[in-house]
């Protein structure tokens, strides 16, 4: 029963899991993709009511700008004198209602020789049209150092101000067009004046408001150097600039658009407005002036449909998966009924007692199919315990043979270091290093005579078991031989001709084998295609030439070369297997000769074993832990010279 239960409860929470799953996965997405469409709806929408904005102010611009581009025109060809100019300026602020003021202000005695300055200004003030002499009105600055005056005549051409407050003039948060005019005397040009058309920024922040943006959107108007000049916020205009409020909320977003903002960029960002409400924002560029408009959409208001949809499927979903879950318990549990007599079976057969009898099925269905294959299963376990058994028994029995050859084979090479104490015309050391339990390379070195030591190495092809019998006999032959004949050439020519008689399985050894003479350092050898040693003379390191010679073993009558070198004292001979410059790393590649040449170099040669055992740590650091693919053995003599006390 408690069987059948579990089953109906992970089928009920897997399926309940898997449609949650589902279902999660495609609210989200529906959602996602829903938000996707509205952001690129919103963005053109955006687009759209911004530049249509922007097309607005432009237009009120392009008005008052269109006034004060004619006014210039006229005073450069036609005639005028003093009234003439008061009733243009005040004909043209009464007739112009996007104009709040408009000025002639001229250079110092340009307009009459015996005036320094003349500058009439009228004014739009409570509707009534007033009059205001600039070039007396300004207390502290005169208007030739306004930047409205000053800019365009530096610059020779028509350009609107950044907003500012006219204290002296007319009195109020305005922007000016300035129109610089000219006069030809002597078919030169000359400066003459400033033709300028005053815009108050409360009739820009009138238009702009008046865009109706959701239910708490907004447009807002910033100068060229990121000022506010238009905002719903009364307290930010001409007091904080696109830069301060970014320093004071420490958003580095709001400085990086503002760069863009005042670069006369475009672009629709994700972000905080001054009210902290998470928000969309299209900023668009207002070309005649620099100015930068944008518009505020705040995203809880443009997501709202959305979330209510999103909620109402949320809970229609869960309402189905509960319906669902209700239905899979009641069809779970019927299915699971045949099960509970098999559960309580395997449950003995679990237990270790494989005799006992499984229910009788006879349906064909899965749950008969499944008491079949349970009583095949039993009947395989018992056989397959019985083989293991067996199997491990004799396992742990090769695996104990193998560790007694091991040591039987490394107790066949010399392993007491130094072996000629006595001895202090050489120092000697060889390591053997078995890729498995048992291996085929191996070295030796004896005595021939009183003064000559014959050394060797060898590596017999194939590893493990085979390579250990075939390399416990080839070492044998090699030092019988070599004690009874004593050339190295004729050593292996023999010991070749004896492994040649019996090779039924066509292994073969490379042996390289020398004999030194310690009364003068003469190092007769002959090699039987293994590796070149590499002579280490005075710090230098060189592989030495030689006839490479025919392996051991596999063909009878093979010839051999005895050649022969003379090692001055401190000399040592490396000799090695391909263990040494085979071995490999997790990309492949090869320790190689140079890499070998490369350690011996940079190892110290005062002692013999320590040149072996920094070899083998350098093979080991290369490796990188990999698996030895191959035996390692390395052998180093060093000749010290005669020994003078014998």
């Amino acid at each position: 029963m408690r069987a059948s239960k579990s089953i109906v409860i992970k089928l009920i929470i897997v399926i309940m899991l898997s449609c949650t799953v589902i279902f999660s996965i495609t609210l989200s997405y529906n959602y996602y993709q829903s938000r996707v469409i509205l952001e690129r709806e919103l963005e053109s929408n955006a687009r759209n009511l911004a530049l249509s904005l922007v097309n607005r102010v432009e237009a009120e611009l392009l008005s008052v700008s269109k006034v004060a581009d004619g006014m210039s025109r006229m005073l450069e060809i036609c005639r005028y004198d003093e009234q003439v100019l008061h009733s243009l300026l005040k004909t043209t602020v009464d007739e112009n209602p996007s104009i709040y003021g408009s000025s002639i202000s001229f250079d110092p005695f340009a307009f009459d020789k015996s005036r320094r300055l003349f500058a009439p200004y009228y004014f739009r003030e409570n509707g009534i049209t007033q009059f205001k002499p600039l070039d007396k009105s300004y207390k502290y600055l005169e208007y030739l150092y306004w930047d409205w005056f000053q800019i365009p005549r530096e610059l020779g051409r028509s350009e609107w101000s950044e907003p500012y407050f006219d204290e002296g003039g007319g009195e109020t948060l305005m922007a000016t067009y300035s129109v610089p005019f000219y006069e030809i005397q002597d078919g030169k040009k000359r400066f003459k004046g400033i033709v300028s058309a005053d815009m108050g920024l409360e009739s820009l922040t009138k238009l702009i408001s008046s865009v109706k943006i959701l239910n708490s959107g907004y447009a807002a108007l910033y100068s060229r150097t990121g000022m506010v000049l238009a905002h719903p916020l009364k307290n930010v205009i001409m007091n904080e600039t696109i830069f301060n409020i970014a320093e004071e909320r420490k958003e580095p977003l709001i400085r990086e658009f503002g760069k863009k903002m005042i670069a006369g960029e475009s672009g629709f960002v994700h972000f905080y407005n001054l009210g902290g409400i998470k928000s969309w924002m299209y900023y668009a560029p207002i070309r005649s002036t620099g100015w930068t408009l944008i518009v505020v959409f705040p995203e809880s208001e443009l997501l709202e449909n959305v979330r209510t949809l999103s909620l109402t499927m949320a809970a229609i979903g869960v309402t189905g998966i509960i319906l669902l879950t209700l239905t899979v318990a009641f069809i779970a549990h019927s299915i699971t009924k045949p099960l509970r007599q098999l559960a309580a079976a395997t449950q003995v057969v679990a237990s270790g007692n494989f005799e006992v009898a499984l229910p009788d099925v006879h349906t064909q269905d899965e749950v008969g199919i499944l008491t079949n294959a349970f009583q095949m299963m039993t009947k395989s376990l018992k056989d397959y315990i019985r083989n293991l058994t067996e199997t491990t028994a004799a396992k742990e029995r090769i695996q104990s043979e193998l560790k007694v050859a091991g040591d039987i084979q490394l107790s066949l090479l010399p392993r007491i270091f130094p072996p000629f104490p006595d001895h202090k015309d050489f120092d000697i050391f060889a390591l053997m290093d078995p890729a498995k339990e048992v291996g085929g390379d191996f070295y030796d070195f004896f005595f021939i005579d009183r003064d000559k030591l014959c050394f060797l190495i060898a590596d017999v092809s194939d590893k493990g078991v085979p390579a250990a019998l075939y390399m416990m006999v080839t070492k044998t032959l090699l030092k019988s031989e070599g004690q009874r004949l004593g050339d190295p050439d004729i050593i292996l020519s023999s010991v070749n001709n004896i492994l040649a008689v019996d090779d039924d399985s066509c292994m073969f050894a490379t042996v390289f084998l020398a004999v030194l003479d310690l009364k003068n350092g003469e190092v007769r050898f002959a090699n039987a295609g293994h590796n070149p040693p590499l002579l280490v003379k005075e710090h230098e390191v060189k592989c030495l030439s030689l006839h490479t010679g025919f392996v051991i073993g596999p063909m009878p009558d093979s010839c051999y070369k005895t050649e022969k070198i003379t090692l001055s004292p401190g000399d040592i001979l490396f000799l090695y297997t391909d263990g040494i410059t085979e071995a490999k790393n997790h990309e492949e590649m090869l320790f190689g000769e140079k890499r070998l040449i490369e350690s011996l170099n940079k190892t110290p040669t005062d002692s013999v074993k320590e040149m072996i055992y920094s070899i083998r740590e350098n093979v080991r650091i290369f490796s990188q832990d990999c698996s030895q693919s191959d035996d390692i053995t390395m052998l180093a003599i060093k000749y010290n010279g005669p020994d003078e006390t014998k």
